[in-house]
């Protein structure tokens, strides 16, 4: 049965987070990506990438709060495609938007502090995207789960690449700086003990 769910799982996932890619090309294919499809190009992709970096946060805390195991093993998986559509989010930059011209996108780096902040989280995940295999778990041991607690570092970081980025209906990435900024304090020692209590509390009754 537990083999059974956490397949079943798998294959949502994998297709949950496929579909946007799919529907994307189609899109570009079909021209239906508004009059300017780069720009649409880049808030597809980097929703996406925000998206499923808050759903990789939100796996440990569904685990510590319900005792579902199979959460734990949608991590790597779920986090590997927020790295795969940051990395399409940069290139659709790089090359769709800036022509692959270094020289201009450095000169913008330096007076826009939405790309710092996004090329910032970028580099954390390709960090951990690099190091996420059994193999780097082995070499760096408990440096590793220290890495990787750098990855609320850059669902900090890339909510601030979008807040920065949008001018109107700035909702959105304070929805996603609150949730974020909840599932940052439930990893506390302290807070998790005291909420989990909490929660056990409410369940006994």
């Amino acid at each position: 049965m537990q083999k059974t769910i956490a397949i079943t799982l798998r294959i949502l996932l994998h297709a949950g987070a496929l579909s946007p890619l799919l529907l994307l090309i189609w899109d570009f294919t079909q021209g239906g990506l508004t009059a300017n499809p780069i720009r649409e190009i880049q808030l597809r992709t980097g929703r996406y990438t925000l998206l499923l970096l808050t759903l990789t946060l939100a796996c440990t805390p569904v685990y510590n709060f319900t005792g579902f195991r199979q959460a734990l093993a949608l991590r790597r998986p779920m986090g590997l495609y927020a790295f795969a559509y940051a990395s399409l989010h940069l290139l659709n930059l790089v090359g769709l938007d800036y022509g692959f011209d270094f020289a201009l996108l450095w000169e913008d780096i330096a007076e826009k502090r939405y790309i710092i902040a996004g090329f910032a989280a970028f580099l954390i995940l390709l960090a951990l995207a690099v190091t996420s295999t059994k193999g780097w778990v082995r070499r760096l041991g408990r440096n590793w789960q220290r890495l990787h607690w750098l990855i609320y570092v850059a669902g900090i970081l890339a909510v601030l690449h979008y807040l920065w980025q949008i001018k109107i209906a700035i909702s959105a990435p304070f929805i996603y700086g609150i949730i974020v900024l909840v599932l940052l304090l439930l990893r506390v020692p302290a807070v998790s003990r005291v909420t989990m209590k909490y929660f056990k509390r409410k369940e006994g009754r």
